[in-house]
C-alpha cells in the first residue's frame, strides 16, 4: 500500500493542524459543505500541540559572535614540554624534543596556522617525499606555527620517539603519535602559541 510522504513525515493531526493554520492566515476556505469546517474545527481543538518551555534567562540559548576559544599552547623550551590552557588553567601537558644547537625553535608569540592529518613530509635536501605512515618523519599529525614564507616549524609526531625530552630536531617539536593526535583535538587554526625558554 503507498502511503502519503506528509501523512508519514508529519502525521494526520499536524497536515491537519496546518492546512487549517493556512486557510486562517491567507482568508481562503476550503469548498466543502460548513459541517465538516466545524467537525474539523473540533478535530483541531483536540490536538495538544507541544509548547516551549520559557527561558531561566533570556539570553541563554543565543550565540554572540564575540565570544572566542580559549585555548592557547605554552612551549616550554627549557623543560622540553608543551602546556594546554583553557581560560588560563592547565589541562594537559606533553613532553616533547625541540630543535637542536644552531637549529634552535624560535622564541615569541604564533598561533597555529596549519592542522594536517596523516602528512607526507618532504626531505628539504633531497627533495624526496615520504607518504603518510609510521615510518613518515613528521608521525601522524601535523600542527604549524612559524613560517618564513619558505620553511615551516611545527608540532608533529616521529617514529623515534626515544628521542623525546632531548634537543635533537631542525626546529620542529616532536611528539609521540598518541600525544600529537590528543593535542590534536585540543586546538583549531588561529589558537595562540606562546614559546618561551
Amino acid at each position: 500500500m503507498k502511503s502519503n510522504f506528509l501523512d508519514c513525515s508529519l502525521g494526520k493531526k499536524s497536515l491537519l493542524s496546518l492546512i487549517t493554520l493556512g486557510f486562517c492566515l491567507t482568508s481562503v476556505y476550503p469548498s466543502v459543505a460548513s459541517e465538516s469546517i466545524v467537525a474539523l474545527k473540533n478535530e483541531l481543538l483536540k490536538i495538544d500541540l507541544p509548547s516551549l518551555p520559557p527561558l531561566k534567562e533570556s539570553n541563554a540559548y543565543l550565540y554572540f559572535p564575540d565570544e572566542v576559544a580559549t585555548v592557547k599552547l605554552v612551549l616550554r623550551l627549557g623543560a622540553k614540554k608543551v602546556e594546554v590552557y583553557d581560560a588560563d588553567q592547565l589541562i594537559a601537558s606533553y613532553p616533547v624534543a625541540v630543535g637542536k644547537k644552531g637549529w634552535e625553535t624560535p622564541k615569541g608569540e604564533f598561533e597555529i596556522i596549519q592542522m594536517i592529518e596523516n602528512p607526507s613530509w618532504e626531505n628539504p635536501w633531497t627533495g624526496k617525499i615520504s607518504p603518510p605512515g609510521p615510518n613518515n618523519p613528521l608521525g601522524e599529525r601535523w600542527i604549524g606555527f612559524w613560517t618564513d614564507g619558505k620553511d615551516f616549524i611545527g608540532f608533529h609526531g616521529t617514529p623515534g620517539e626515544h628521542l623525546i625530552g632531548q634537543a635533537v630536531s631542525h626546529g620542529c617539536v616532536r611528539m609521540k603519535n598518541s600525544d600529537i593526535k590528543e593535542l590534536f583535538k585540543f586546538v583549531s587554526l588561529g589558537v595562540p602559541v606562546t614559546v618561551v625558554q
